[in-house]
């Protein structure tokens, strides 16, 4: 075998461990996000009171006119 038909068979099995790598890595990522997608990406919907909460008696206006 020359050089030359051993670099291209290298170059050959190199692309294709990179293009399998790279699809591996790809579905990985769909299903991180599909699962993140699943959960709200962590986002509270009001079924949940923890974190910061709103409270508007706080801003109410005191001691303005009447």
């Amino acid at each position: 075998m020359t050089p030359k038909e051993a670099a291209q068979k290298e170059a050959e099995t190199t692309f294709e461990n990179f293009i399998i790598w790279t699809k591996k890595v790809f579905w990985w990522i769909v299903a991180c996000f599909i699962l993140l997608t699943m959960c709200n990406f962590g986002v509270e919907d009001g079924t949940n009171k923890t974190g910061s909460q709103y409270n508007g008696e706080v801003y109410a206006p005191m001691n303005i006119g009447d």
